[in-house]
């Protein structure tokens, strides 16, 4: 039974569909949707840094929140947006056992081979360590 369902955005057009592929699971089985966006932090961080970054990605983030609502609304549903500052897959991973979800979807990001070798997939690493369902939408 899926009750909770995170989905992670990153705005991207494979999130784009991730989101819609989120909704309409949410809707089938009435369970509540929480959609989730991470920014990254400069290295190395510092609490000034963190919080001028969480600032900006609130206003970047809030205005594709706005699009997200108004497509959720149309389907009948009303998620629940948050804003995070880390790495991505380790905040996902985080965010999802907080809410003990049942499932997280994410878009699967176009990367070549060699960029998925050099610096790993945010997709891969929740898939292999997330404690529930993971559905990567292409």
């Amino acid at each position: 039974m899926i009750r909770k369902i995170v989905m992670a955005t990153d705005t991207s057009e494979q999130a784009m569909k991730a989101f819609d592929w989120a909704l309409d699971v949410a809707r089938k089985y009435e369970a509540d949707l929480v959609v989730l966006a991470v920014s990254r932090p400069p290295e190395p961080a510092e609490v000034v840094e963190t919080a001028a970054v969480l600032e900006g990605a609130k206003r970047y983030y809030e205005k594709h929140f706005t699009l997200l609502r108004e497509r959720a609304v149309a389907a009948g549903l009303s998620p629940r947006f948050e804003i995070r500052v880390g790495h991505p897959a380790e905040q996902i991973i985080h965010f999802a056992n907080q809410e003990q979800a049942d499932l997280i979807v994410m878009g699967h990001r176009g990367k070549t081979f060699v960029q998925r070798w050099l610096l790993g997939s945010v997709s891969k690493r929740v898939l292999s360590y997330a404690s529930c369902a993971v559905a990567i939408v292409r």
